[in-house]
């Protein structure tokens, strides 16, 4: 796993990458209420914002992470968005991206460095 400077935490497997946001994010959001999420077969560039989070304290985006194509996104947290507050680095995954360049992976943050960063 590894991460970016957006608390955004980022899986693969293969050429295909797996998008959540950190439980410190997570925490620092608060109570989650909504999620919206991109629409599959959008083409994103790295940066571009592609989910809207709303939380008790605020709203916050999450940006992709990589150049890529949304392939899937996680349904379950339109009906559930409390599902980010009660695991945000497991079933609390925003969307499914194939990678233009999986090799861009490596140099995202890896855990020490991410540790650094938030604490």
């Amino acid at each position: 796993m590894k991460y970016t400077e957006n608390h955004e935490w980022v899986s693969l497997e293969g050429d295909i990458a797996t998008i959540g946001i950190t439980e410190h994010a997570a925490k620092q959001l608060g109570d989650v209420v909504f999620v919206e999420l991109p629409e599959p077969e959008t083409v994103v560039a790295k940066g571009d914002e592609v989910v809207v989070i709303e939380s008790v304290k605020a709203a916050s985006d999450i940006s992709a992470p990589l150049d890529g194509e949304i392939l899937e996104v996680n349904d379950k947290l339109v009906d559930g968005p409390g599902l980010v507050n009660e695991d945000p680095l497991g079933a609390a995954w925003f969307f499914k991206m194939k990678l233009e360049d999986p090799d861009a992976w490596a140099d995202l943050m890896d855990e020490d460095e991410y540790k650094e960063l938030t604490e």
